[in-house]
């Protein structure tokens, strides 16, 4: 959150630039994404174009703590409400399953393995999913940690995006 307005619009331009790429390969897929929150980088403008071009949009919903996360369809003009933490999510909707999920960087290592806020919510997701959606995660270089220490049941992402680089495959 300190970092300057200047520097977040420059890195996350970078960032969207290396994103896009990534996200032009499931343009007709169903993409899981977060409403940024607390500084972290808003791939809002990116997705927008993408569900010009055809691509369905779903949000994270907090159903119950300590349980996987529910992702709800999201487009313009549908109804919102406020969920954990006052993150603005959709009011109401069937479950859906994404086929790509991005997911924020609040740290993040050389092996692919992330940190959130701590609540375990996309490592237990992804397991509960019907099928493992490719997962992007998305954040500043400057939270790039030599080791997050992973435990057995962290799942490493396919993907991680920063506004220095794209890395495919780290695992």
């Amino acid at each position: 959150m300190q970092i300057s307005a200047q520097d977040r619009a420059v890195w996350s331009a970078d960032i969207s630039q290396r994103l896009r790429p990534e996200l032009d390969r499931a343009s007709s897929k169903l993409i899981g994404f977060y409403w940024p929150f607390r500084g972290e980088y808003d791939a809002r403008p990116v997705l927008a174009a993408l569900r010009e071009q055809g691509a369905h949009l779903a949000l994270p919903v907090v159903v119950e703590k300590a349980r996987p996360l529910e992702f709800r369809e999201w487009r313009p003009g549908i109804a919102m409400t406020r969920g954990v933490w006052n993150i603005p999510i959709p009011a109401e909707g069937e479950a859906v399953f994404p086929d790509v999920l991005i997911a924020p960087l609040v740290g993040f290592d050389s092996s692919g393995y992330r940190l959130g806020y701590g609540g375990g919510f996309y490592d237990r997701t992804i397991a509960a999913l019907p099928s493992k959606p490719s997962v992007i995660g998305v954040g500043f270089e400057f939270s790039r940690l030599e080791t997050i220490y992973p435990q057995a049941h962290d799942v490493p992402m396919d993907v991680i995006v920063t506004e220095v680089d794209a890395w495919p495959g780290l695992r």
